[in-house]
């Protein structure tokens, strides 16, 4: 019994530390809010219920886990989840692996739906990362500056130059994030993801 509550503590703390690291980016950079503030502004932001936020997250783990259990490194996958939505970016080296990660995915518990983007190709190199890391950085930079809307309502996921984008969002947020994504330099084109508010 004390294995199990040490095992979910364990649990809980490494899904909570991952939320305060990927959350605190975003205000750290764009606003210069510390780390504990930018969690809570984020999550006071975000449209999601913190439940839900909270479960994105795990999502997220337990595919990736899953995923390098599986395929170890024969594949580059990005695992990202908003509102249950799963995105799958990266490169495999066939269209079986492709298929055999999104059914890894909708394995999850909790997923609702699966959007396979992954690309059959090799894994990309660490320049091609760092590149799109930068262009992630810029598309959101931009999203602030342009104040069009509330910047955690749009997550921005950039693979090989290609910026998917998720959120739950009005119609015109989301033209409004896709225009700015578009005219981003290095962009080389943008997919929409969203989940469109009535």
């Amino acid at each position: 019994m004390n294995l199990m509550r040490i095992n979910l503590l364990i649990s809980v703390t490494l899904i909570l530390l991952c939320i305060l690291w990927l959350s605190s980016c975003v205000p750290l950079v764009a606003t210069g809010i510390g780390v504990g503030a930018g969690t809570g502004a984020l999550m006071s932001e975000d449209r999601r219920s913190t439940g839900i936020f909270i479960e994105d997250e795990a999502i997220e783990l337990k595919t990736s886990r899953r995923i390098t259990q599986q395929l170890g490194g024969n594949v580059h996958i990005n695992v990202t989840s908003f509102n249950r939505n799963v995105l799958l970016t990266g490169e495999a080296p066939n269209e079986a692996t492709k298929s055999e990660i999104e059914k890894l995915a909708l394995s999850i518990d909790n997923v609702r739906k699966v959007s396979n983007e992954i690309t059959i190709a090799e894994n990309s190199a660490l320049s091609s990362r760092t590149n799109d890391s930068i262009i992630t950085s810029k598309v959101k930079g931009r999203f602030v500056s342009e104040r069009k809307f509330r910047v955690n309502y749009v997550k921005v996921v950039t693979e090989n130059s290609v910026v998917y984008l998720l959120g739950l969002v009005t119609r015109e947020e989301g033209e409004d994030a896709s225009q700015i994504a578009s005219t981003t330099s290095g962009v080389t084109r943008v997919v929409k993801v969203f989940e469109y508010l009535n």
